[in-house]
């Protein structure tokens, strides 16, 4: 089928179970998403009940991480060639049992062990629950539902603080995996209820194994360079060349996709404006915010000494906040248009995280992070919404592999380039580190608003059923 082609409606369009079934795919993917955070508050405990050391603990997070990107386009494109239907439930149960799998682990190798599985299954997960919902969902409806998607992922990051925290402080770090478990299940019930039937492959092609395997490789070569440049140095020879085996790696790939009958992706997809336009405002939104949230808690628990309960309870504006500018920009953007949307999102981004580079204490950090938070909610929404708006349904599992890679790339970035830049107030007791990184991370908010006016299409989606495919 041709990019040009249009698809014929989905029938899933007019099922009375659709915004059902959204809430609950839109519990799987906050389950996902505050997984990356919800283990960072609960590190310290991990590392004394286990006797683990700071790199060790560093794997703890980075695992999942890796993982959850390097797979994700192979998880997007198996939802194209086996059915998103199938490919949701998999991942969900390979999510749920390693989640029991990880909080029971008496040691490093399973608990690291437990965390790669997690992430191949939120890689299974992620981009084929974006696909039902593409597929469920046209005009003003998709708008709507973008927007409940896209605030349900920020918040999932605001909310692991909070979560890790009274988690933490209450029963126990395992319970930061065990309460996947029965949600799980739960989710993993009502889904197989629910979602429909005639989701069938829309394709028939075969799985591209040695592109797939390529693809992997190299974007969890990037993702580890990126995880490991705060600790070894952005310009040492292991980062520079461990980034150049992943440029490699990519231009094999490229090579490949171009050689094989049935190509893992249609490389093209990359150069339509929409896509390269929503991967890039994904990419900035949540390097912004993973940055944010990790200063965030690093200035709350090192420099002003607050414990985890507090500093979690001191998220929860920060969630709402996320939510908010969410919502507002889902109501938004078919009046108005994704460019202005995401122009004005990533300037009230801007403006949050410059308040704490002007004003001292805690006050000032989360007032800033909360105001940040919901202009980076309606990036994420415009984000989505540009690079989906006019993506074929045979093509809806890799174009939502490509918007949750570069998810994943955004987190390894934000985190990789302010630690490195509050290295020291995060090692000692000075705050001149977190106010040099909050400067960094308003500028990179205010470059990326002007950008995004420069190469954002202005796509107003259409209120009809039929999506267009350029």
């Amino acid at each position: 089928m041709s990019a040009q082609a249009v698809d014929q409606p989905d029938t899933t369009a007019a099922d009375p179970r659709r915004w059902r079934m959204l809430a609950l795919l839109g519990v799987a993917q906050f389950m996902l998403i505050l997984d990356v955070t919800v283990v960072a508050i609960a590190l310290p405990h991990i590392g004394t009940d286990l006797g683990l050391a700071r790199d060790t603990l560093t794997w703890v997070v980075s695992a999942y991480t890796l993982m959850f990107g390097g797979l994700m386009l192979l998880g997007g494109r198996a939802a194209d060639l086996f059915g998103a239907r199938r490919v949701v439930l998999l991942g969900l149960l390979v999510f749920t049992a390693a989640s029991l799998i990880t909080g029971l682990a008496p040691g490093a190798a399973l608990l690291i062990g437990g965390r790669v599985a997690q992430g191949v299954g939120a890689a299974m997960l992620s981009p084929a629950a974006l696909s039902v919902l593409t597929r469920t969902f046209h005009g003003d409806e998709r708008n709507k539902a973008l927007g409940i998607w896209s605030a349900l992922g920020g918040t999932g990051s605001a909310i692991g603080v909070l979560l890790g925290g009274v988690l933490t402080a209450g029963p126990g770090w395992q319970w930061v995996f065990y309460i996947n478990v029965p949600i799980g299940l739960i989710v993993l019930v009502a889904l197989a209820r629910m979602l429909p039937a005639h989701l069938p492959p829309t394709t028939r092609a075969r799985l591209d194994v040695p592109g797939a395997i390529l693809v992997t490789a190299a974007t969890g070569t990037a993702i580890y360079a990126l995880i490991n440049a705060g600790d070894r140095g952005w310009l040492t020879a292991t980062t520079l060349g461990t980034l150049a085996g992943a440029v490699v790696l990519y231009l094999v790939f490229a090579v490949v996709q171009r050689a094989v009958r049935s190509p893992l992706m249609d490389l093209r997809i990359l150069t339509r404006r929409p896509v390269a336009a929503g991967t890039f405002l994904i990419l900035a939104a949540t390097a912004l915010m993973i940055a944010m949230f990790f200063l965030g808690s690093f200035y709350l628990q090192h420099h002003k000494g607050y414990g985890a309960l507090r500093t979690g309870l001191l998220f929860l504006p920060v969630a709402l906040a996320t939510i908010i500018g969410a919502q507002a920009a889902g109501h938004a953007i078919g009046r108005l248009g994704a460019r202005p949307v995401a122009a004005t999102g990533l300037a009230i981004a801007a403006l949050g995280t410059a308040l704490p580079v002007f004003w001292d204490g805690a006050a000032a950090v989360v007032a800033g992070i909360s105001v940040g938070a919901a202009g980076i909610g309606g990036a994420f929404v415009a984000a989505s919404t540009t690079a989906l708006a006019q993506v074929a349904h045979h093509e809806a599992g890799l174009a939502s592999g490509l918007l949750s890679t570069f998810h994943e790339f955004g987190a390894a970035l934000g985190v990789a380039v302010v630690s490195s830049i509050a290295a020291a107030s995060i090692a000692g007791s000075s705050s001149v580190g977190f106010t040099r990184a909050f400067t960094f991370a308003a500028a990179t908010a205010a470059v990326a608003a002007v950008v995004s006016l420069l190469i954002v299409p202005n796509l107003k989606p259409s209120t009809g059923a039929t999506v267009h495919a350029h």
